[in-house]
């Protein structure tokens, strides 16, 4: 059995575990599971407030592992370059929460989430700022989709 297609036979849960899980280190789609599940009828706004709640609690459980696992240990087991840690740090001490907005962002989203962790960004405007930038992404996703779902 082919990955997509199992995780759309779970349903929102399916959806749920991709979103969270794209949204950790894991190198992982979760567009393609929120449109399949989109083209085999599901209502948007269900599938767009389930991916939003799954990603945002992934990039939280980012924000946790840099706040909660000290930077030095972190450094070990990642292979990142203490002067690469130290850019993202100063990136997000320079922009604080709002760099949240950015987490969804392919490659860079991850490491920013951590960031903010580390530089222990207060937790509510940046859970708050980084749901309403997954929450965009996943929106304009669906949108952007819809002529394509429909025919």
């Amino acid at each position: 059995m082919e990955l997509g297609p199992a995780w759309m036979e779970w349903g929102l849960l399916g959806l749920f575990l991709a979103c969270f899980l794209a949204a950790t280190i894991l190198p992982f789609s979760s567009e393609a599971v929120l449109l399949g599940m989109a083209a085999m009828g599901g209502e948007p706004m269900t599938l767009l407030l389930v991916a939003t709640t799954a990603n945002t609690l992934g990039g939280l459980t980012n924000y946790g592992i840099g706040r909660w696992i000290p930077s030095e240990r972190l450094a070990e087991p990642s292979g990142i370059a203490p002067e690469k840690a130290e850019r993202w740090k100063g990136f997000a001490r320079r922009y604080g929460s709002w760099a949240a907005l950015l987490c969804w962002l392919p490659v860079v989203g991850d490491p920013i989430a951590l960031a903010l962790g580390l530089v222990r960004s207060s937790f509510i405007p940046t859970a708050v700022l980084m749901a309403l930038g997954k929450a965009a992404r996943y929106a304009a996703l669906l949108w952007l989709s819809k002529p394509m779902l429909a025919t």
